[in-house]
């Protein structure tokens, strides 16, 4: 069976459940006991003996700013640190991408669980002990490095810890050493593609077959997709989704669909709320921002965290390969989304729309936001096709804008900029440009 914990990820749902009470049970009292921030937060909730997940509800909500100020109070980890400060064996902080980067403290039963996610979540997008991959995040005080390291160690392949930068060694290596999978974002593939073709080499003669991907929006674009396995030749898989707040990983996809899958119901509890903060069924259709809850977190474990990820359940029943964990897709975040004439809009929606055109654009692109908003128009500056010719340029513009016009319902006014202009690295690339 193509799975790497079969005994859980096989489980009929009730019994999820079960697992899911009896862990909540124990971390319930954990918390209540040991976590000095939810002592207050909660106050008289707190000092409930038993609280059932089916009262969670009763639960106010996290938020990333009230962790935020919890370490401003008492700095580095905050008072929201429920285990010794001398158990805490790692410390990293998370990317900073939405704000003050947070100071993450892990102990080491808690990052066995992260690798053993992890690893689940990598081993569900094909890689096996028997492959050799390269990680390209990284290694630094964010998660993507090192912790995702130990995620892809976990299941069993052979990690090769290559970090970012050197791109022409990289090339070397994959080579060399035989490499068969990649981990990186999805936007680095096309630094390195440039690479090789100022070489004169063809991305698909590095012979690797599985490229795992995360870190950034564009992996539900099957346009975006099929573009990068032509060119290289390997699977292409949206590996890693996860926060490092809450989890590093804790979905990933199959080779059977674009869904992600959950796999982390025996370390997290998840719900999703509407606009108004109402919890909904998480069933097929409903769509919402995700929240959750740690069932096992030693060190710094939080109760209904606010994600700010908007989520689709895709589906609920088992699925083709085998494993009963509900799927689902990323449509935005809340706190990127902007406001233009009145339309909300998400980042990741025009990128969808700019992956779409790939004989036109490069897929490279900035949304340039100047002032604070409501914004009047929406402001790109794209990339275009290597193979298009500038005077090409205008009716490209035109199409973009009126397919942004069509779909979102906000106007555009495009920048076609030559291709190769925008800055590509190994690291997380933000969509938006503040000026």
């Amino acid at each position: 069976m193509n799975m790497l914990h079969p005994e859980f990820e096989t489980l009929d749902p009730s019994e999820i459940r079960r697992v899911q009470e009896n862990l909540w049970n124990r971390q319930w009292r954990y918390i209540r006991s040991h976590s000095k921030f939810y002592q207050e937060k909660l106050g008289a909730l707190a000092r409930r003996e038993f609280l059932p997940l089916d009262q969670l509800i009763e639960i106010p909500f996290t938020g990333k700013e009230e962790l935020r100020e919890s370490q401003e109070r008492q700095y580095p980890f905050g008072d929201y640190l429920a285990c010794e400060p001398k158990d805490v064996v790692r410390l990293q902080t998370t990317s900073g991408t939405t704000g003050r980067a947070l100071v993450l403290a892990n102990t080491a039963n808690d990052l066995s669980w992260i690798a053993r996610i992890g690893g689940r979540a990598f081993y569900t997008s094909g890689l096996r002990p028997e492959d050799r991959v390269v990680h390209c995040l990284n290694y630094c005080m964010w998660s993507g490095g090192v912790t995702d390291h130990m995620s892809l160690e976990a299941t069993g392949a052979c990690v090769i810890p290559f970090g970012i930068g050197q791109a022409d060694k990289l090339l070397g290596i994959i080579r060399e050493l035989k490499v068969t999978a990649i981990s990186c974002t999805p936007s680095y593939p096309a630094l390195l593609e440039e690479r090789l073709r100022e070489a004169g080499c063809n991305p698909r003669d590095l012979g690797l077959r599985l490229g795992l991907f995360g870190g950034e929006a564009g992996l539900d674009n099957l346009q975006f997709r099929e573009k990068l396995a032509q060119a290289w030749g390997f699977s292409v898989r949206n590996a890693n989704y996860g926060m490092s707040e809450v989890m590093s990983t804790f979905a990933s996809q199959s080779e059977h669909s674009n869904d992600l899958h959950f796999h982390a119901a025996d370390a997290i509890f998840p719900e999703i709320i509407d606009a108004r903060g109402n919890s909904i069924p998480i069933s097929e259709g409903n769509t919402g921002e995700l929240v959750c809850t740690h069932l096992r977190k030693e060190s710094q474990p939080i109760i209904r965290y606010r994600t700010r990820d908007l989520i689709t359940i895709t589906g609920v029943e088992r699925a083709k390969c085998g494993r009963t964990g509900w799927r689902f897709r990323v449509i935005g975040r809340s706190d990127d989304m902007f406001n233009v004439r009145g339309i909300n809009v998400f980042p990741s929606s025009v990128q969808n729309i700019v992956l779409s055109f790939p004989d036109l654009f490069s897929g490279q692109f900035r949304i340039l936001q100047r002032g604070e908003g409501p914004w009047n128009y929406i402001e790109l500056r794209v990339e275009a096709s290597r193979t298009l010719t500038t005077d090409q340029y205008t009716a490209a513009c035109y199409t973009l804008e009126l397919a942004i016009k069509n779909r979102i319902g906000a106007s555009a006014q495009v920048e076609l900029l030559h291709a190769g202009s925008l800055p590509k690295t190994a690291e997380k690339t933000s969509l938006i440009e503040r000026i």
